[in-house]
C-alpha cells in the first residue's frame, strides 16, 4: 500500500500554516457551509451569545507565563476589537485578560493600642480586649514595677478609647 504526502500549505512556497489561518480561510470563502456559518452567526440563532467560536486572547498575568489547566485566576477580561466577517474578511475578535491582585484579607482584631506592658486590639463585636506582652523576667525584675506600669497604661488606652469616666 503506498501512502501519499499530504503538504497544508501553498504549492509555491510549501509553507504550513496554522489550523487558524486554514479556518478563516474556509468561512472567508463562499462555500455553502461558510455563508450558512456567518449567516447564523450575525443572527445568533442556535448559538449561545455568550460562546465565541473563534477568538484571539492575550494574558497578562502576574506568576504564570501561560494559564494553568484547571486554576481559577482573578482579573479583567476585555474586548479589544470586534470579529469582522464580511464578504472578503474573515477576522476574529481580540480579547485581553489581566490577571489583578487578590483582595487583601480583613485584618482580624486590629490592635488599637500598643504599650510596653499591654496592647488593645478590637473584635469584630466592637469590644476591646487587652492582651498582655511578654514578661521578661530577669536582673532587676520588680513585679510592683511591672503591675504599676500595666495598670497605668490600661487607664491611659481605655481613657484614649473611651473617655472619662463620669
Amino acid at each position: 500500500m503506498e501512502r501519499k504526502n499530504k503538504f497544508v500549505g501553498s504549492r509555491n512556497s510549501y509553507e504550513p500554516h496554522t489550523f487558524g489561518e486554514v479556518q478563516n480561510k474556509y468561512f472567508a470563502s463562499n462555500e455553502p457551509l461558510a455563508v450558512a456559518y456567518r449567516k447564523r452567526a450575525f443572527e445568533k440563532q442556535g448559538w449561545n451569545p455568550n460562546t465565541e467560536l473563534a477568538v484571539d486572547l492575550k494574558t497578562l498575568l502576574r506568576n504564570d507565563r501561560r494559564m494553568v489547566t484547571g486554576k481559577e485566576y482573578r482579573g479583567i477580561f476585555r474586548l479589544d476589537s470586534e470579529a469582522v466577517v464580511d464578504e472578503f474578511l474573515s477576522r476574529d475578535p481580540h480579547y485581553t485578560f489581566i490577571e489583578t491582585l487578590p483582595p487583601m484579607p480583613a485584618k482580624h482584631n486590629p490592635q488599637v493600642f500598643r504599650g510596653e506592658y499591654i496592647t488593645i486590639t478590637r473584635r469584630a463585636d466592637g469590644t476591646y480586649r487587652p492582651n498582655f506582652r511578654p514578661i521578661e523576667v530577669g536582673q532587676g525584675f520588680r513585679v510592683e514595677k511591672y503591675a504599676t506600669g500595666v495598670a497605668n497604661e490600661l487607664l491611659w488606652a481605655l481613657e484614649g478609647l473611651v473617655g472619662k469616666s463620669v
